[in-house]
């Protein structure tokens, strides 16, 4: 089985930055997941910080914020988690269906 993936751009809705990401597209993920580096580059805040399980079976506790995906001519406003290190960017299912 092949993996799919995505360019959006993932936007600041407070100023108007955004960044342009290739995204794998994970419909077992409920969240998408960017690198915090990215991120923090267009200024999305740190909201709260969650638990989550992960890929692997294990829970982590990672930031989340408010962000907005653009994808060809849809948008919508998303939760993102800010990916560490080791963390894979991943277009979550909840992201996927707000795009319609």
């Amino acid at each position: 089985m092949g993996r799919v993936v995505v360019d959006v751009k993932i936007a600041n809705p407070k100023n108007g930055r955004s960044i342009d990401v290739r995204l794998l597209v994970d419909t077992g993920s409920t969240l998408t997941w960017v690198r915090k580096e990215r991120l923090e580059e267009i200024g999305i805040e740190v909201r709260r910080r969650i638990k989550i399980r992960s890929i692997d079976g294990r829970e982590v506790e990672r930031s989340i914020g408010f962000a907005e995906i653009r994808y060809e001519d849809q948008e919508a406003p998303i939760i993102v988690v800010f990916a560490e290190e080791n963390d894979a960017e991943v277009l979550g299912l909840t992201a996927i269906e707000s795009l319609g």
